[in-house]
């Protein structure tokens, strides 16, 4: 009897897997320091299902370099918990799977089919089971299905997916030299030469990025806004009062605007001409990952990141197929009609799936985009086995009404335009109404097309103008981007891969380049894309990055080298990184400045002391830690001043005030839990105190 080691990319994975291929045989849950495996004892196969949590082994410097040497061009693969602390865990898996891959003779990559799930696969087959990789089998699935889970363990392809795992390895490589060495070079000018230690990343994706914000904001800033006239009017026809639009949309000129609206004013006119066009709407392409992005984010107010990772877990549920995808297309091999009987038992799909299934062909709608890997993400039709959350239930409900929409008829919609003459000006009236509603009833209620109904018009019927008015307005600055359409954006200029935008976007967030949903660039963002700018444009290139992130797709085909993709990197980047050195007195003073009065902003009060009107700001004690709202009177004033704070979560000065004392509002954020924000004053009865309070604040107020 054979024994064959299956590796898994999560622990929930491996269990469906496990559950799978156990088809009348013995399946028995092992553990060991709480890590699981499963052994599975078919007639003909024994079978060994190991978990990994995600990546174990990571890029770093080669032995023998230290932290000292500067910059850094040899790298190797290590152990994850080799490289940084709380990462001790990492071990026991290892340790576990080598033991466990003694036993077998055969292997298969059982992660994700996609670059990651390669490369998670291979190094843990290449360094963990003692070189399996070179005889290592792989297995391909786009759903955690029991049906195609036994298919894809049937048909094995004969070794791993190597182009996919040398692309990966190749941009994992890639982007540790890129950060390491561009970050390191910030953070150490900013502390030798600015006098100030605060943590600066930047890299091949991160920093083009942040050039497509920093620059909208520039154009924010710099916009001129210029004035402009419209003419807003309203009509009687046949007793109602309906908007018309005049046929000149702007003019430059108030005179102009004025001219006509005293030509116009108490005028009338007749119908001149009717014009009706039908126009037919297809369906919407089924979800690739951006796109179910981009609508959960338009309706739901999703980050990119936490749809992707709602995603992820409605398919460990084994409830919609792969998110990772960048296809639009849903070939016949996933069998619609079992996805669509699967909806119909739902009973709030029900009564549309089964409208579907009377269709005598079930043809899908498709869009351009292919992926070799994965079709478009779709639901497998399984009843949830447990109550999902909300959010959870928002995205399956967005990907299974889209799923039927796609399979939909065309939606018509007629559309009518009538032209007004009122004394030699021109005005329209315009219609649309629905005829007739195809996939939007599918898709309902994320089709949002409304109708404006005009009465039944003629030509020759009298119109009177009742109200006309000319109105001032300005040309508007460019909108600034949100998190969807900023992934948009990385997407058009192929910078990034569709498994890393969206992680890119949060870490941007977090370094504090970037701030609220309609972004905006901090100052931060600003010296650092400055200086860069300045001293070293290459390293913010859109066209290199570009350039980069194709080489790597070249690999991914067999029309390139990984070694030739890396040395061809390290070649931009050392005279980057030269040019950078050269200037780090200038950049890091520059930095320390912006990081200094960032810092200051964000724990210094706007609202100030009630005992000696000095400026308030957060500060620690000294001995205990505890942070706490001091003044800074209590030297000069001997202002004893204070009041507590939360010691728990994040905490944000915010630019509001408490309704009740007028004081300013705090809030923290933990994880897993709700922004809570709070009054310290109110808290504190108004007590000023010369010891350190260490209570916690009062809940206020929650929000999402």
């Amino acid at each position: 009897m054979t024994t064959t080691l299956l590796i898994c990319e999560k622990p929930d994975a491996a269990r469906r897997v496990a559950e799978s291929l156990c088809d009348g045989g013995k399946l028995v849950k092992h553990e060991k320091r709480g890590i699981s495996y499963y052994e599975i004892i078919n007639p003909q196969d024994r079978i060994l299902v190991c978990a990994a949590i995600g990546h174990l082994y990571s890029v770093d410097r080669k032995e023998g370099s230290t932290r000292k040497d500067f910059p850094i061009w040899d790298l190797t693969w290590k152990p994850r918990y080799l490289l940084g602390k709380n990462q001790e865990h990492v071990r026991f898996w290892i340790e576990q799977i080598g033991q466990v891959s003694r036993e077998a003779e055969r292997f298969v990559n059982a992660c994700d089919y996609d670059i990651e799930g390669s490369v998670i696969g291979a190094t843990i087959l290449k360094y963990a089971c003692n070189h399996a990789d070179r005889k290592a089998k792989r297995m391909k699935f786009s759903t955690l299905t029991k049906k195609e889970l036994q298919e894809a363990y049937t048909n094995l392809t004969d070794r791993l997916d190597f182009s996919l795992v040398n692309s990966g390895m190749c941009r994992h490589e890639v982007d540790w030299i890129y950060g390491v060495n561009l970050s390191r070079l910030l953070t150490e000018s900013a502390h030798e030469h600015g006098g100030i230690y605060s943590t600066l990343s930047t890299g091949r994706v991160q920093g083009p990025t942040l050039r497509f914000v920093v620059e909208r904001e520039r154009e924010i800033s710099c916009f001129v806004p210029l004035p402009y006239w419209t003419i807003d009017t309203t009509v009687e026809v046949h007793d109602a009062h309906l908007p018309a639009q005049y046929a000149k949309e702007k003019m430059d000129r108030r005179s102009e605007a004025d001219k006509v609206v005293q030509e116009c004013s108490g005028g009338a006119g007749a119908i001149g001409e009717l014009e009706s066009q039908e126009s037919k709407i297809p369906p919407p392409a089924p979800f690739d990952l951006s796109t179910l992005q981009r609508e959960a984010y338009r309706h739901f107010g999703m980050r990119p990141s936490h749809t992707l990772a709602t995603g992820e877990r409605l398919y460990l549920e084994a409830l919609i197929s792969y998110p990772r995808t960048s296809s639009q297309k849903l070939p016949p091999s996933i069998e619609y009609r079992k996805i669509l009987q699967g909806l119909s038992e739902q009973q709030e799909y029900r009564d549309k799936a089964r409208s579907i299934l009377g269709f005598t062909k079930l043809r899908p709608h498709e869009g351009k985009k292919e992926d070799p890997a994965h079709p478009a993400i779709y639901p497998t039709g399984n009843v949830p086995s447990r109550s999902l959350e909300p959010v959870e239930r928002k995205i399956y409900d967005l990907i299974a009404r889209r799923f039927m929409a796609a399979f939909g008829d065309l939606a018509v919609r007629q559309s009518v335009k009538a032209t007004v003459s009122i004394s030699g000006h021109i005005f329209y009236l315009r219609g649309i109404r629905t005829l007739a509603e195809g996939w939007m009833d599918l898709y309902a209620p994320y089709a949002r097309i409304e109708d404006v109904l005009l009465p039944k018009l003629n030509v020759g019927d009298a119109v009177k103008m009742v109200d006309i008015r000319s109105m001032d307005r300005f040309t508007q600055p460019p909108p600034r981007f949100n998190p969807s359409s900023l992934l948009g954006r990385m997407e058009d200029h192929n910078i990034g891969t569709k498994a890393t935008r969206a992680e890119i976007v949060e870490t941007l967030y977090k370094r504090g380049y970037m701030t609220g949903e309609r972004i905006k660039a901090t100052p931060l963002a600003f010296s650092v894309i400055g200086a860069l700018r300045q001293y070293c444009r290459k390293v913010i290139d859109v066209d290199l990055t570009r350039e980069l992130e194709e080489m790597m797709q070249e690999i991914e085909h067999g029309r390139n080298r990984r070694e030739l993709v890396l040395v061809q990197a390290i070649d931009h980047l050392r005279s980057a990184v030269a040019e950078l050195r050269a200037k780090s007195r200038q950049i890091g003073e520059e930095l320390g400045e912006i990081i200094r009065q960032n810092t200051q902003e964000q724990v210094t009060l706007i609202s100030q002391c009630p005992k000696c009107s000095s400026k308030l700001s957060v500060v620690r004690n000294k001995k205990t830690g505890k942070r706490f709202i001091g003044c800074a009177g209590r030297w000069e004033k001997n202002c004893t001043f204070s009041l507590p704070l939360p010691q728990l979560g994040k905490l944000t000065l915010l630019k509001r005030f408490c309704p009740k004392c007028g004081f300013q509002l705090v809030q923290t954020k933990s994880r897993g839990h709700r922004p809570m924000t709070s009054c310290s004053k109110c808290f504190s009865g108004e007590r000023p105190s010369s010891s350190k309070p260490t209570a916690q604040s009062s809940k206020m107020s929650e929000s999402d």
